[in-house]
């Protein structure tokens, strides 16, 4: 129950906001705000304030300029701060994260009565470690042939450019000029570079580094079980999840989870959810592997990890007994597929794909996956064995274990440690009978021309994150709340109840977008007797329209392939084509950098784009008075986890077309006509180069489902 105080307090913070920024209410910001006090007021708890319902997700399609922030920030801190919980704000992108840390938050606390505290939260991969730099920095002086072992499987050997920028590093932490923390470096740190100096979890040594009381991610980490409200990112929320939740950020238990741009979730999910492993590849790690047991039973002789290292080279023999058998049974399956991705030959980054129809793979396969899956488990368990015995040396407790040679081999343990957890965790997933499943796992593979001959990534994926969103954040936290833009499909939630795993008893709301769509724009489907695809008529008119619509007014042109982008390019004049930016030429910032620059000189300025420019681009005022939409953006199912998704709807007797593709191109163009109108000033119009919207019986419920734009067919 909302109780009058944390009404009070709530209604104070966000009139006070109003008035010190001179701001009127805004009708949907004020729904939002309600709606999320309701939802989390309306959850039941135990007498040690544990959650006993289920009704405690909140889901808020919320239009562009509602101010989602604001009303998510006022309504769920005080009613965090009232029941003792933590609230985690997680984003999808680094640019919403940014602005709420150093913007959206502070200005709230300058102009509200709210008080809290505040934090961003990063995973241990953007943080410098000072212990893999020391070791970079003092490698190549020992003569203990071990040592030597071990500097060449970490690779410590460093050439002049990184050197160079790993004594910048060191220095500039030595002076205090920087914190570690990679997004603060003045330059872009190449990835390569960059993963030689950071860590993870299973590298990382913890309170046992010589480093913990200096290591920033620590310092920052200790903090945010403290502070009251956690800024961090979907991927950072996941990962802490699997990891059993509460390793990285507050336990769930505890925690009001706030999800912006939440409509991105579910793939997130999966993506953290999917495995694959390479058997060339794997025989290479093993093979790296009987090596490094070798080196570590030498480095600690008459010990614990000897006599465990030595355990392990057995179910390592044995898996390269097993993955040729492997590789010999499932290559000839290369000459089955004719979905190439880039192609063979000179082309080495070609690759192609054979999906198993409904995740279901054979049953030989299935029994060599029984076998293979049996030692890749004995390898992860005696590698835990071997890390956890370094682990007591680190902390002390074993007088035959050296604390510094312990030190150096704990985070190299780890890197193969982490190896066999994503092996294993691909065989496991080839050991389940699909046919046995409520919902499939798709299972495919991907042949690849390496230098050997042709090597197969053996992939599993779940097909939707219902299941593991449920198992993991769902049924664990105390409340949530999921926000963005575009939730709703063809007019209702289900294609997002579907994918995401919420039950229906949770509360899903639409709130209006303050601007006055009628009057700021109109949507115009121009006349054609031909649909996009004839292709070949389609990109002609395409150039006919961009050139009869002039050089007037800025455009932002978006596209459903980089073919017809390239292709409408190349039919322009080159008076048309030295003002088009075009996505893949220049870094996407880089584009919107020039345009704007244009804009503001009173010059010409066209955008052609693909799909990371229908989302997450704000060009308002003159920036962008005309979105060009080239046709509707359905996707062809191709990928193996969507083509295993249709099988399973159809099977299920439904249409995967109508379910998926429609919903999915649904929320794209929405996503794209968004880019029109950013701010209550902001007018122009949006061209749909596709008569399927009007004429179909799709493109209807498409239509319908987009702002309130009056509508112009030609």
């Amino acid at each position: 129950m909302l109780s009058d105080d944390i009404k009070l307090s709530i209604q104070s913070a966000y009139s006070g906001f109003l008035k010190k920024k001179s701001l009127s209410p805004r009708y949907g910001q004020r729904l939002m705000i309600a709606e999320v006090a309701k939802s989390i007021a309306a959850i039941s708890t135990d007498d040690e304030g544990n959650r006993t319902s289920d009704n405690h997700v909140c889901v808020v399609e919320a239009g562009t300029g509602t101010g989602k922030t604001v009303a998510y920030l006022v309504s769920a801190i005080p009613m965090a701060q009232a029941l003792g919980k933590k609230v985690v704000i997680s984003t999808a992108t680094v640019a919403l994260q940014d602005q709420i840390v150093s913007k959206d938050i502070p200005d709230l606390l300058i102009n509200s009565s709210l008080s809290f505290s505040y934090q961003l939260a990063k995973g241990r991969g953007r943080y410098l470690c000072l212990s893999q730099l020391d070791q970079l920095m003092s490698a190549g002086g020992s003569d203990d042939p071990n040592m030597a072992l071990w500097e060449e499987l970490r690779a410590v050997t460093v050439d002049k450019d990184s050197a160079k920028l790993y004594q910048a590093l060191a220095m500039a932490v030595d002076q205090g000029r920087w914190d570690g923390d990679r997004d603060s470096w003045e330059d872009e740190i190449e990835d390569a570079a960059w993963r030689r100096v950071t860590t993870d979890h299973n590298r990382c040594t913890g309170r046992n580094c010589s480093f913990y009381d200096e290591c920033v991610f620590y310092q920052n980490r200790g903090n945010l079980h403290k502070t009251d409200v956690v800024v961090a990112n979907h991927d950072l929320v996941l990962a802490d999840l699997v990891l059993g939740g509460g390793a990285i950020l507050p336990a769930p238990e505890d925690t009001i989870y706030i999800f912006d741009e939440g409509h991105h979730l579910p793939d997130k999910a999966l993506g953290h959810f999917s495995s694959s492993s390479y058997l060339r590849g794997t025989q290479s790690w093993l093979a790296e592997l009987l090596k490094l047991l070798s080196s570590v039973s030498g480095t600690f002789s008459n010990t614990g990890v000897q006599t465990t290292a030595e355990q392990l080279v057995g179910p390592v023999n044995e898996l390269q007994q097993l993955l040729p058998i492997v590789l010999t049974m499932l290559t000839p399956l290369a000459d089955q597929t004719d979905n190439f991705r880039g192609g063979f030959g000179n082309d080495k980054s070609g690759y192609s794909v054979y999906r198993f129809e409904n995740g279901d793979i054979p049953k030989e396969l299935i029994e060599l996956a029984l076998q293979v899956s049996k030692e890749t488990l004995a390898v992860r368990k005696y590698l835990i064995q071997i890390a956890e015995i370094l682990e007591d040396g680190l902390e002390g407790n074993r007088s035959d274990i050296n604390k510094s040679e312990a030190e150096l081999w704990y985070p190299l343990i780890g890197t193969q440690l982490a190896r066999a957890e994503a092996v294993d965790r691909l065989w496991q997933s080839y050991c389940r009978d699909e046919r046995e499943s409520k919902i499939p796992m798709a299972r495919w593979l991907s042949f690849h021309e390496v230098s050997q001959g042709i090597d197969v990534e053996l992939c599993a994926s779940p097909i939707l994150a219902s299941e593991v969103l449920r198992k993991y954040l769902w049924n664990r936290c105390f409340a949530s709340v999921v926000t963005s833009a575009t939730i709703v499909a063809v007019g209702d939630f289900e294609r997002f109840k579907m994918r995401s795993g919420i039950s229906s008893e949770g509360g899903f709301h639409v709130v209006p977008s303050p601007f006055d769509y009628a009057q700021a724009g109109k949507v115009i489907i121009p006349a054609m007797d031909f649909d996009p695809s004839d292709s070949v008529r389609h990109t002609q008119y395409l150039v006919d329209f961009l050139i009869e619509e002039g050089k007037r007014i800025a455009t932002l042109v978006l596209f459903t392939s980089r073919k017809q982008l390239q292709e409408v390019y190349d039919l322009l004049p080159y008076e048309y084509q030295e003002v088009v930016l075009a996505q893949g030429k220049v870094a996407k910032t880089e584009i919107i950098k020039k345009h704007k620059a244009a804009i503001d000189n009173d010059e010409y300025s066209i955008i052609f784009g693909l799909a990371s420019f229908a989302e997450g681009i704000d060009l308002p005022g003159r920036y962008c008075e005309h979105v060009v939409i080239a046709k509707l953006p359905f996707a062809v199912p191709e990928d193996p986890v969507d083509e295993t998704l249709s099988e399973w709807i159809k099977g299920q007797g439904g249409n995967p077309f109508m379910q998926i593709v429609v919903p999915d191109a649904a929320i794209k163009l929405k996503q794209a006509v968004g880019r029109l109108i950013r701010t209550e000033m902001d007018e122009g119009k949006i061209s749909i180069l596709d008569r399927r919207i009007i004429k179909k019986h799709y493109g209807k419920a498409i239509l319908h489902s987009l702002p309130p734009f009056p509508v112009e067919a030609k």
